[in-house]
């Protein structure tokens, strides 16, 4: 069967109401869900919004605004020439958060998210109630890892495909974008739930040009910047220690970013802490949404009244 059209994966229906939102100079596509104190929720590569389609439903019965947020080059998102990097991340997310009327969001971010859910606690707090990193260690404990580490190294190799031109997008679209249903079930400690409706939604959204270049300019600039000007003061700024609540979610068998690569992330943290781990490979929201979803309504719930 073919794909679906890209709008009709990125704007699929639901119990959710679909959004665009002007912040930090672009638009940003939202689905909002519930009533409530606000959690906002960023995907990483190579999803979308709709990887948190459970959690929106699940937080929306628990009691809170839920908000699934496209990031910059995905989606419904606008897609610029520039801006990916984890300050204009974090503007971003900051500027959402405002256009929405909202004074402050607890920020549960995967990968990607996870780094831009870091970035914002410490650059732009007063937005920030608490924050739920998953699959993502604390930047600079992430670079500790991957410079030390020779097995996270090995893990994130991919990466170093990126930094060429042309070529990586090729490969993410080529096939109606088969690398990206492999890619998730590589990095998945069972892949079952990636049954072939779920992976043509994601493979579909990845296609709406150009997203496949956009997303690889993350990771481009993650490689580059390691010795420039901006990615310094970027670390150096993140020596700040987070002061909002954080809990830590990790798979237990995530093959790209080791549970080891996570130890000493608490260190960056002057506020409660609290560690999950779950049984379950890269993306734990996906492969066990239930166990995931209880984990994160119990934290909420021991959170102080917003």
């Amino acid at each position: 069967m073919p794909l679906p059209e890209p709008d009709a994966a990125i704007r699929a229906t639901g119990p959710w109401t679909h959004r665009d939102v002007a912040a930090n100079g672009a638009r940003f596509h939202v689905a909002d869900s519930g009533h409530g104190p606000a959690v906002l929720l960023l995907h990483g590569f190579p999803t979308f919004w709709w990887t948190w389609r459970r959690q929106l439903s699940a937080l929306a019965d628990a009691g809170y605004r839920a908000i699934a947020m496209d990031l910059r080059g995905y989606g419904g998102s606008d897609h610029p020439p520039e801006g990916y990097d984890p300050r204009t991340m974090s503007a971003d997310v900051a500027g959402v958060i405002r256009s929405l009327g909202i004074s402050e969001a607890v920020i549960v971010g995967h990968g990607w998210g996870g780094v831009a859910a870091w970035s914002t606690a410490v650059l732009d707090p007063d937005v920030v109630r608490a924050i739920a990193p998953v699959s993502m260690p604390h930047p600079r404990q992430l670079r500790k890892a991957v410079l030390r580490d020779r097995h996270q190294r090995a893990a994130v190799r991919y990466a170093l495909g990126f930094q060429v031109p042309f070529l990586p997008e090729r490969s993410l679209t080529a096939h109606d974008g088969q690398r990206i249903r492999d890619l998730m079930a590589r990095w998945s400690a069972d892949p079952s739930w990636l049954d072939e409706q779920t992976s043509d939604c994601f493979r579909a959204a990845f296609l709406r040009w150009p997203t496949a270049h956009t997303a690889v300019e993350y990771h481009r600039w993650a490689a580059r910047s390691a010795l420039r000007p901006d990615g310094l003061t970027y670390m150096s700024l993140m020596e700040a220690p987070v002061q909002r609540a954080v809990l830590q979610v990790h798979g237990s068998s995530d093959p790209m970013i080791l549970p080891a690569s996570v130890e000493g992330s608490e260190g960056y943290v002057r506020a409660p802490y609290a560690r999950v781990d779950l049984p379950a490979g890269h993306f734990p929201h996906e492969e066990v949404p239930d166990e995931f979803s209880a984990a994160l309504v119990d934290w909420l719930g021991a959170l102080p009244p917003a």
